[in-house]
């Protein structure tokens, strides 16, 4: 009896850990955030939540998106790839020609951002922002 109650333990606890596991790689993810570049909306050390769901579909080891349902608008914040892969949160600040789309920090004099690296493609976005 008691060896098979650990083994429905352990099916729901490994079920969970799967189905947690699949939420952070699809839907959802949390990010902290690091520097000033986009103080005073986002003070280092913010926990953000990133919807990855907001603009498409996207499996986690691919730089495309499979499926596109929305575009980012001016204004919202984002978490994307720079050119140089790394990993940053900026402020949409407007969409361009050929799916590109010009990233700005809030706090430009200390913001490496589209004004350094130029226009970013769309495809280079993990996620929208949705909460703190």
């Amino acid at each position: 009896m008691e060896n098979n109650t650990s083994i429905e333990t352990g099916r729901a606890i490994g079920g969970a850990l799967f189905i947690a596991l699949l939420l952070k790689l699809f839907l959802f993810d949390f990010m902290i955030t690091e520097g000033q570049s986009m103080t005073p909306a986002l003070k280092p050390g913010s926990i953000l939540v990133v919807n990855k769901l907001a603009y498409g579909l996207r499996f986690p080891w691919s730089d495309r998106y499979l499926l596109w349902w929305g575009m980012p608008k001016q204004g919202d914040v984002v978490i994307f790839y720079t050119p140089s892969r790394d990993l940053v949160v900026k402020r949409c600040a407007g969409l361009m020609v050929n799916h590109t789309f010009i990233a700005l920090g809030d706090n430009r004099l200390h913001s490496y951002d589209s004004r350094s690296y130029g226009p970013i493609p769309v495809h280079n976005i993990l996620g929208k922002v949705v909460g703190i």
